[in-house]
């Protein structure tokens, strides 16, 4: 079992804080009426985290947010001309990528686009536009250099978002004006050597000064984007904090801002990489730094927190980025389906590549739902869109690199050549699935997090059976509703929500819902905390819940083009509606996977091959010719 029974403690955090309850609870022989009140579960707004339950929670997703008045929408178009032309004269991805460099001059103008301050606010220099402003310009972006879109998003996307997020006044009138408009370049420092998506096992160490007026850092970073070019840090180190209630010490994260102008900070050469090789990557080093008190970013020991933060409000703009690059994967694509002939027609009149271009066009409208999805409610002052960032990051990063290489395939041999430019951008693609969280980990982040929620409700339901009396309220409402799914009364109807056509492809996603959250249950009540052990169950659970929010964000988009009566209402139905047909089949399928018996047996038999392949240190077998 060693794929499944991989433990994940510490694959995320050990500080994520998810704790489970048991499946056999001890009994409690006092009586009852003894007992204290058993307390609420805590409720979610999320549409993602109410998925874990079988239940819909619509705010979030119905109806397809549009928060932007037409004054908004006015300012965002007046920025989408410079930006585009920018990429259209200025900018030469082809030289940038050949160099490994973005040239001065081309910085210079992006400086003067605005394009490194786009949601600082305007009293600090800079453009203050919205998540979903910022989304548009993203997608620009996307459409024609990635190693620029990497650029600008280290600087603002993480580098100095922190400042944004959780900077007093005093931190944000000193830094945001020069990182917004006075090319002052931000970083954000966090991966070690030792660390990757384990961000609480750093190593990189703060020790307060005895006066308390200053922390000395000392410790490196790898991989930092911008790291040989920043200005202005986002730094975590491990400092010593002191347990207010028991006197006890603990090592906890705090977060710094870091000037490479305090003596100590500098960097390595820029790396060679596969991809995005325009963009700055360097190691970062910290020898005896010092950094004044004032300089700590939100609380100390509260620094986990602060990176978190930081990589779940930026996720969305990944998604936003991809949803572009994809789009002109799309055009390069049907452009050469479109002229090439062989054997005596077009190929875009052959099935195979009509069901290649159908399918790169769904991906690209699942993506772009996502982001704006998210975008939007964070702009209408959404809290919990961490799932839900989480998930566009791993559907985008995926999506992308499927479009992308199904176009190289559509054009065949000329795909290959760089003079088709879809070489450069399947090597810029390959990052995305591993940086800012690698979408393995973010599986798991998923599941587990929803899991506990799921968990803490069938907790309470727990402890209210064991005094169903004076829990009545809370049992005889769980009662109604798995009665009435008992006798095949859904809880979940789409019917008021969804265009007429797509009604039977909604009432799919309702039963992958309905079916989603009895399977969470069952899993809890057969492994209890146990099943953050079981990786392989949690991997399906978390590609269902993927594809659960392609579904409802594809019905809520297409429905709105379709009460808006727009032009595409019915192309967008029709994406919808293939989605649909698609995804629920594979929830469907990844459910029943999570019991079984067929796949348990299979699970055992790839543990025991990675056991002995781990052993000999790769390929164990007699080879044909040798026979050795």
């Amino acid at each position: 079992m060693l794929l499944s029974r991989c433990t994940s403690k510490n694959l995320i955090s050990p500080k994520i804080g998810i704790k489970f309850f048991s499946a056999k609870p001890k009994r409690d022989f006092k009586d009852a009426r003894t007992q204290p009140k058993h307390s609420q579960a805590k409720s979610s707004s999320s549409f993602m985290m109410n998925v874990f339950r079988g239940k819909l929670e619509t705010k979030e997703v119905f109806p397809y947010p549009d928060v932007l008045h037409a004054d908004q929408k006015e300012l965002i178009t007046s920025f989408v001309g410079p930006f585009e032309k920018f990429f259209l004269e200025s900018n030469n991805p082809t030289k940038n990528d050949e160099n490994s460099k973005i040239d001065d001059e081309v910085l210079d103008q992006l400086w003067q686009l605005g394009a490194f301050g786009i949601q600082v606010p305007e009293k600090y220099g800079g453009l203050g536009l919205s998540n979903t402003q910022y989304g548009r310009l993203c997608e620009i972006i996307g459409q024609n250099d990635l190693s620029v879109g990497i650029t600008l998003g280290a600087h603002q996307s993480i580098g100095f978002k922190g400042i944004l997020l959780f900077g007093n006044e005093k931190q944000k009138e000193k830094y945001l004006p020069g990182l917004a408009s006075e090319k002052v370049y931000a970083a954000f420092a966090l991966t070690e050597p030792s660390s990757g998506s384990d961000a609480a096992s750093i190593r990189t160490r703060a020790v307060k000064s005895d006066d308390g007026k200053y922390y000395i850092i000392n410790g490196s970073k790898i991989w930092i984007s911008n790291g040989g070019i920043a200005d202005i840090m986002t730094v975590f180190a491990q400092t010593e904090q002191i347990d207010p209630e028991t006197g006890e010490k603990k090592d906890k994260v705090t977060a710094f801002i870091v000037e490479r102008s305090f003596e100590g900070v500098t960097n390595g050469p820029p790396e060679k990489k596969m991809g995005i090789k325009a963009s700055n990557t360097t190691s970062v080093y910290f020898e005896n730094v010092k950094v004044p008190i004032e300089n700590v970013l939100g609380e100390e020991g509260e620094g986990f927190k602060v990176a978190m933060s930081i990589l779940n409000n930026g996720r969305f703009g990944m998604g936003a980025t991809l949803a572009g690059t994809m789009r002109v994967c799309i055009e390069k694509a049907v452009e050469h389906a479109t002229n090439r002939v062989q054997f005596g027609k077009k190929i875009k009149e052959y099935g195979g590549i009509q069901e290649k271009i159908s399918q790169m066009n769904i991906l690209q409208y699942a993506t772009e739902s996502m982001a704006y999805t998210i975008s939007q409610n964070m702009d209408q002052g959404s809290k919990e869109y961490h799932l839900e960032a989480a998930i566009s990051k791993v559907f985008a990063s995926e999506s992308a690199w499927y479009v992308c290489d199904e176009a190289i395939q559509i054009l065949g041999g000329m795909g290959f050549m760089k003079e088709a430019e879809l070489e450069r951008v399947l090597r810029d693609l390959r990052i995305f699935r591993i940086f800012e969280g690698t979408n393995d980990i973010l599986r798991l982040f998923v599941v587990l997090t929803g899991i506990q929620y799921a968990g803490s409700h069938l907790k309470v339901l727990q402890n209210a059976l064991k005094n169903p009396a004076a829990n009545f309220g809370i049992v005889s409402s769980e009662i109604s509703k798995r009665v009435s799914k008992s006798i095949g009364l859904g809880a979940i109807d789409f019917k008021p929500f969804v265009a007429p056509e797509l009604l039977p492809y909604s009432q799919k996603t309702a039963a992958c819902i309905e079916s989603f959250g009895k399977t969470i249950e069952d899993l809890l009540v057969k492994y209890g905390k146990n099943i953050v052990n079981e990786q392989y169950i949690l991997n399906r659970l978390s590609n269902a819940a993927i594809d659960i929010y392609a579904m409802v964000v594809t019905l809520s988009r297409s429905s709105r083009a379709y009460e808006l009566n727009l032009p595409t209402a019915q192309h967008e139905l029709n994406l919808t509606k293939a989605l649909c047909i698609q995804a629920s089949n594979r929830v469907m399928d990844n459910i029943q996977s999570t019991k079984a018996k067929s796949q348990m047996e299979l699970l055992n038999i790839m543990g025991e091959i990675a056991g002995e392949v781990y052993t000999k240190g790769g390929v164990n077998t007699t080879h044909v010719i040798t026979n050795c």
